[in-house]
Parts: structure tokens; sequence; C-alpha cells
């Protein structure tokens, strides 16, 4: 299954749509939408201005060295952390209630029910991300997560009034994208009974498509264990009609059935 992937910021503020169609599992065409979301604008054409620490400029060098210099670099990423959690803050996202609220939950018991020891990671998986040193392979990182997407909702629409309206114009934009390619193509009569999830970090974006199609099946599928704990355990204290179900596997290579979504999701996926 291909998606398109575009520059973040169109009407489905990061959404990029495509109609495909595929052979069902009864030997039917049966259409399915492929929606698909990256974080970071797409290549473009035409001069563009890079900042002064980036390429090859003495600032960048210095910059470079900097991080290189690993008792620096770690004061300079607690730093940065510290700010970019008190800037949350300000904005009444309760970043360290709700990170200590997922610690001290029955989470871990989740994560042994949730976590495939056959797994093995990509070698870029095991990387430092985000300031994380185990990358998204760590608790901290599941416990902040939803935190940090607040947040960034709050920074694509500094005109909204609260952090909840600026989470539903970003997420209803996604969903509202998603409907509107499914009935332009599929029409009104072909429902959505399926839907996966990929890259679906702590449910986020899962709930919201369970949400928006109560009566389809979603699945959220992401390869941390730790993302998915936290997101199971949010779901297991809410009463669904049709529960989300949480897959521990690489989006590379799912291992579900080949043509067996009617909607496959990808939203601000790192690429």
């Amino acid at each position: 299954m291909a998606a398109i992937l575009g520059r973040a910021g169109t009407t489905a503020t990061g959404g990029f749509r495509r109609h495909h169609q595929e052979t069902s599992r009864g030997g039917r065409r049966r259409d399915a939408v492929v929606v698909a979301a990256v974080t970071g604008a797409a290549p473009q054409e035409g001069s563009l201005e890079r900042p002064a620490w980036s390429g090859e400029t003495p600032v960048s060098r210095l910059v470079a060295a900097l991080i290189a210099f690993k008792p620096l670099y770690s004061l300079m990423k607690l730093a940065s952390r510290e700010v970019i959690i008190r800037t949350a803050e300000k904005s009444n996202i309760p970043w360290r209630e709700m990170t200590r609220k997922v610690l001290e939950s029955d989470v871990y018991e989740v994560f042994e029910r949730i976590r495939d020891p056959n797994i093995i990671y990509p070698d870029y998986y095991l990387s430092p991300f985000h300031a994380y040193d185990e990358g998204n392979l760590s608790w901290l990182a599941a416990a902040e997560a939803e935190a940090a997407t607040l947040s960034i909702a709050k920074r694509a629409i500094p005109e909204a009034t609260s952090i909840e309206e600026a989470n539903q114009i970003v997420r209803g934009n996604w969903m509202n994208a998603i409907e509107e390619h499914h009935l332009k193509y599929s029409g009104e009569n072909c429902q959505i009974n399926d839907i996966l999830d990929i890259g679906c970090s702590v449910g986020v974006s899962t709930r919201y498509l369970a949400e928006r199609f109560p009566s389809a099946k979603a699945v959220g599928l992401d390869l941390s264990p730790y993302f998915l704990a936290v997101a199971a355990q949010k779901e297991e204290q809410l009463c669904r009609q049709n529960p989300i179900r949480w897959v521990h596997a690489n989006g590379e290579a799912t291992g579900l059935p080949p043509n067996s979504f009617d909607v496959v999701s990808l939203a601000y996926v790192h690429l």
C-alpha cells in the first residue's frame, strides 16, 4: 500500500490522501483510503535560506563541536527539556502531572502483556531521539508523549483559546480529511469497518479514529512497547463499543494480513 506524503500545513493539518484500490480477502475489489502525515516539510524546489547554524558555516561548525562535547551536550539537553516543559505548563498543559500519573500507574503490567519479545529493532530505532538517550524505548518518552503532543498542537494553532480547542482543530481536520476522501471515492454506502493506525505512539490518533468511526474495529500499531503500554492502559479505562487492539510491530513489516483494512493512517510519523 502506498501513501502520498507531503508538506504539513494543508487543510488537513498535515494530512495527505490517496485513493487506493486493492483486492479484498474475498477476491473482490475493495476501496481503501491511505492517509499519511509526516513531521517536517518535504523538500521543495527553489531557494530557501538555511538557518545560520545549519550547513557548512562557522556557526554550524561551532554548534557541531559543542554537541560533540558530551558533558556540555548533556547540560544543553537538560536545559532544553526544562524550557520545553515550562513553556507547555505556561500553556496550561500539566506536563509533570501527566507524566507522574503514567509512571505511577499499572502500565508496567500492561507492558508485559503487550510486548512481543521476538521483535528485532532496526538500528535507527535504538539511537537517541528527541533528547531521550533510549529513543522511544523508554518509560520517560512514553510518559511524556501525550503532553508533548498537546504542546505541539498549541504551537500549530496559536490562535486557539485553549489546548482542547487546538487539539480538536488539529485532529478534527485530520479526521475530516479522511471522511471527505472516503465519501468522495468510496461513497456513502461503503462503510469503514477496519482501521489501522501505523506509528500510533500512545494512541492519541487511534482514539480519535475510533471515536469518529465507532462501528469500525481500530488497530493501533507501534514499534515501541512502552508507548503501546501507555495507550493500552488508558484504553482499558474507557468503555468503547469496539475496544482498540494494540499491536507491537514494525510499520515496515507489520505481519498483519494483506488487504484487511479500509483505512490506513500514519499521523505525524517520522520517516
